[in-house]
């Protein structure tokens, strides 16, 4: 091996003992079981049921409970204990509050710390105590340490243990060591967190969702078309702001942009006004709005004006992109100028339909896709709120800097959405500024493209073709992240017919049920192994149609269930969590969240159901990981060094610790 390299290492292992002390370390850390991974795709905003799924890890921790205390504890102190768990600081004051005699409350504190440490006890034990002594909080590091590795069961050791406890009590610390401790068990029982894309639009919180992501332990996220619209919002494209607004419109969740990320919509309210105040945009109320109520549905009609206004403004904007760049194809995409006002109708790929909503006061039949005046004014003052928000760019800066358009990862090829394919189930060549791409190349070029336009280019041009791109992503009929022949936002809008509104999916949204193609795709991205998969989301499978998450013998998994409460009518439940542990998958099948309120208050835990997809034949280490082969490497190279200074190639150093100077 090159001696620069081993001079180099020798800087941290300078002598046979550290050299040899690190290879016993890396060994056993190889022989540890794999952590546990979990799967989450398409959240859409639903705050409160993924941070439960969170808590409780997909029912992880309820398992764990139950086999821990099966023996010693009823179902419903095992439930008591688990929503501690899950809710440590709203469930802890519950409890005082019914407890009124201070002793009867030292002796549910001194019980509960005991059998949160049986639990923490559990859940660390597949990692080294390296890993969970970083994982400890600092005001209780030391403690939790003794706790977790001293039993009261020990003769010797018992009152020492108890003494501990009790002394955490005594000091009124037995609240903030109580919710230390149940924060802990969260973060050990999840290893690893993947996040498949789709975190914004449809649901009230994706700001909250991605609070909790960027300050989470370990987690990488593959980009879904939702959350690419909203990167390139951020970096300032048009109709990407455009899209963001329409659709935060739709839902009513327009606080998600005011209160989320500042983005101020006054303008937009008082253009609307102006100019649809005489409309009442009945096609443009928000979605299932119900409410008999005067004043909500004077709210309502207000977002409805404002809703057809960005709607009108999108439609030009995405003209004048497509008429900008040619090659993208979207010429189909052209609508407004095909509008025939005085019929009352509009022309499509040779058909006509009557249009349901006529009234187009900013639209020109000689300039259909020109904004006017008051248009641009508007456009530009939320151009300045998009890319001014200091929140959205905290949040956009995660995304980057955990994710990517795909993962591969312990022998699992994640994407948010589709891969490009021809109808005989070979690679789809896709072209971008006039060169060729399909594939692995394909999806590398797009995250290429997708940092370009947010980080920027080497030319104005380059920046300028990336930011027109991103919105491809979000709509384009050869986009990894969409791949249908169109996106029917007008259709749905303007004409009352499903065939007009149909959007028509890719080839491999029906070929990867097929293991040739499966494992074909595959080998393109170089992953192998005996158990090797493909995760999506993107699509929501229709259980109520008895539509199977498993495709491909079990090789594909499609792991959008529903999390959105507007996809739940369709798809019969309220989404999948796929874990992966040392044994092998389950999917994990949950039914709809009613509230954390419940769930605190009444012990309410997400029903779920698992299913075993796949067992491996032997329990999964470390070594069997990514991680166990970066080990592996780091062994080889260590016992090159042992070897250089056994020769003498490298002259041994006495290990002296670095110590900065201030």
């Amino acid at each position: 091996m090159d001696l620069r390299y081993l001079t180099l290492l020798a800087r941290n292992f300078p002598n046979i003992a550290t050299a040899s002390t690190e290879i016993i370390n890396l060994e056993a850390i190889m022989n540890l079981p794999k952590g546990t991974e979990h799967f989450l795709a398409d959240l859409h905003g639903e705050y409160e049921a993924f941070q439960h799924v969170l808590r409780n890890a997909s029912g992880t921790i309820k398992r764990k409970v139950g086999e821990i205390f099966n023996e010693t504890l009823g179902l419903r102190e095992q439930k008591e204990l688990c929503t501690l768990i899950y809710y440590p600081d709203r469930k802890l004051q519950l409890i005082k509050n019914d407890i009124d005699d201070i002793d009867e409350l030292n002796d549910w504190y001194f019980i509960t710390i005991n059998r949160l440490v049986k639990v923490c006890r559990n859940v660390s034990s597949k990692y080294t105590r390296s890993k969970v002594h970083k994982a400890l909080p600092d005001d209780f590091s030391y403690i939790i340490q003794e706790l977790m590795h001293e039993s009261s069961t020990e003769p010797n050791k018992q009152a020492y243990v108890d003494v501990i406890v009790k002394t955490i009590i005594s000091t009124e610390r037995a609240d903030d060591f109580v919710v230390a401790l149940c924060n802990l068990i969260q973060q050990l029982t999840i290893d690893r967190l993947h996040i498949l894309g789709d975190v914004y639009d449809r649901g009230p919180h994706p700001d909250k969702i991605m609070d909790i992501l960027c300050s989470y332990h370990d987690f990488d996220f593959q980009w879904g078309n939702h959350d690419i619209l909203w990167m390139g919002a951020a970096a300032g494209n048009d109709c990407c702001i455009a899209n963001v607004v329409r659709i935060a419109l739709r839902y009513g969740n327009q606080s998600v942009l005011e209160d989320g990320y500042g983005i101020n919509l006054l303008p937009l309210a008082t253009f609307a006004l102006d100019t649809y105040g005489d409309d009442p945009c009945e096609r443009f109320l928000p979605k299932e709005f119900v409410s008999p109520d005067a004043d909500q549905r004077r709210a309502a009609e207000l977002v409805a004006r404002m809703h057809k206004a960005i709607a009108v403004i999108q439609f030009k904007l995405e003209g004048q992109a497509i008429m900008r760049r040619p090659d993208f194809d979207m010429d189909d995409r052209l609508l407004l100028h095909r509008i025939d006002r005085d019929h009352g109708t509009i022309t499509i790929d040779g058909n006509t339909y009557a249009l349901m909503d006529n009234s187009f006061p900013t639209v020109e039949p000689e300039a259909a896709y020109a904004l006017t005046a008051e248009e641009e004014a508007l456009v530009a003052k939320l151009h300045r709120s998009f890319v001014g928000s200091e929140k959205l760019k905290k949040h956009m800066k995660c995304l980057f800097r955990n994710g990517c358009i795909y993962s591969v990862v312990n022998g699992n090829l994640l994407f948010h959405a589709s891969m490009p394919l021809n109808e005989d189930g070979t690679l789809k060549d896709v072209m971008i500024q006039g060169e060729s791409y399909h594939g692995k190349a394909l999806l590398d070029k797009v995250g290429e493209l997708v940092r370009e336009a947010y980080f920027g280019a080497d030319t104005p041009e380059q920046q300028a073709f990336a930011l027109d791109f991103v919105w491809y992503l979000w709509c384009g009929k050869d986009s990894p992240a969409f791949d249908k022949a169109k996106m029917a936002t007008f259709e749905r809008y303007f004409i009352d017919d499903k065939q007009a509104q149909a959007e028509h999916k890719g080839n491999y949204y029906t070929l990867r049920d097929n293991e040739e193609v499966v494992d074909m795709i595959l080998d393109e991205f170089g992953v192998k192994g005996q158990y090797r998969h493909i995760i999506n989301g993107h699509v929501p499978v229709r259980t109520t149609r008895g539509e199977n998450p498993i495709k491909a013998g079990g090789k594909l998994m499609v792991i959008d269930g529903g999390f959105s409460k507007a996809y739940q009518p369709t798809t019969g439940i309220a989404g999948y969590t796929l874990v992966y542990h040392s044994r092998g998958f389950q999917l994990v099948q949950h039914e709809p969240f009613t509230s954390i309120d419940e769930a605190v208050e009444q012990g309410q835990d997400i029903r779920s159901t698992v299913q075993l997809v796949e067992m491996t034949n032997h329990r999964m280490m470390v070594r069997d990981t990514d991680k166990g082969e970066e080990l592996r490497h780091q062994v080889a190279d260590l016992q090159e060094l042992l070897h250089a200074f056994r020769s003498g190639a490298i002259k041994e150093r006495a290990y002296r610790p670095i110590t900065l100077k201030v």
